[in-house]
């Protein structure tokens, strides 16, 4: 078995450098044909918090202060996850001319989807900082179990992309439903409206919903400035373990497949 693992560590090391390659290509595509460039990075959660704020700042403004760091924090997570995975579904489609003409490990193009929206995150957070600047939010020592949350919500994102990727080429009609599935989970992470709204008998929503309990986790560290609660990091870590262990084991065990269905 460890001998195996070291043959999977020693084959992605000789690939590193086609997947910086796929990186920096899906980063130039994104904005390719646009004036501003990355900077819309910066710009889209930028504009999307304040017509938010706009509309329901006033709504909850008795029980959410500083209600644009906490749109924000939700947010940028829910998005990460939501253009990480949702590009992540028609990654191997999309690379079928090239599976067909060259081989290289197939998950380097799924991988490839996610750390480039991953990059795109990190840009955004400098909205988010300087939100809180601007609002002279308090920054406590417990921010820098921030990137904690960061890193584990990024495997969870690679093993989901890796179980949709799987999916997808067999099953084209997933890509449909995936976005009512996310439109679902939106409203079911407590994004915009503070959690303690949902009554208890309701609750269960949040807590079978995992992306509520990244967003929570990072929400309690960098918006509350609190220090990270055990169970809900260790929530968090399981996710991205069971995430990732489930979307290797589908992943390898079809990939061989693929080249019947693309």
């Amino acid at each position: 078995m460890l001998h195996r693992y070291l043959i999977y560590f020693k084959t992605f090391s000789r690939y590193t450098f086609l997947l910086r390659l796929l990186v920096r290509f899906e980063i130039k595509k994104k904005y390719k044909d646009s004036s501003l460039g990355i900077l819309w990075s910066l710009l889209n959660p930028l504009l999307y918090m304040i017509v938010l704020t706009l509309v329901f700042s006033k709504l909850f403004e008795r029980t959410i202060e500083n209600f644009p760091v906490h749109l924000l924090t939700g947010r940028l997570l829910f998005d990460f996850f939501s253009s990480s995975t949702t590009a992540s579904m028609n990654s191997v489609i999309q690379a079928a001319s090239l599976i067909k003409r060259v081989y290289f490990p197939k998950y380097i193009i799924t991988l490839s989807k996610i750390i480039s929206n991953f990059i795109f995150l990190l840009i955004s957070l400098v909205v988010l900082a300087l939100i809180m600047a601007f609002t002279r939010a308090p920054v406590t020592v417990n921010i820098l179990f921030a990137p904690i949350y960061l890193l584990l919500q990024f495997f969870f994102c690679c093993g989901m992309g890796l179980l949709l990727a799987t999916v997808t080429v067999f099953f084209r009609d997933v890509q449909h439903l995936y976005s009512v599935l996310t439109t679902m989970l939106m409203f079911a992470s407590a994004i915009f409206y503070p959690a303690e709204i949902i009554p208890d008998k309701f609750h269960f929503i949040l807590d079978l919903n995992p992306l509520f309990h990244f967003i929570d986790g990072f929400r309690t560290v960098v918006y509350h400035g609190l220090p990270a609660e055990p169970l809900n990091l260790l929530i968090c870590a399981s996710l991205a373990l069971v995430s990732m262990i489930a979307g290797i084991v589908v992943f390898e065990r079809s990939q061989d497949k693929f080249i019947l269905y693309i």
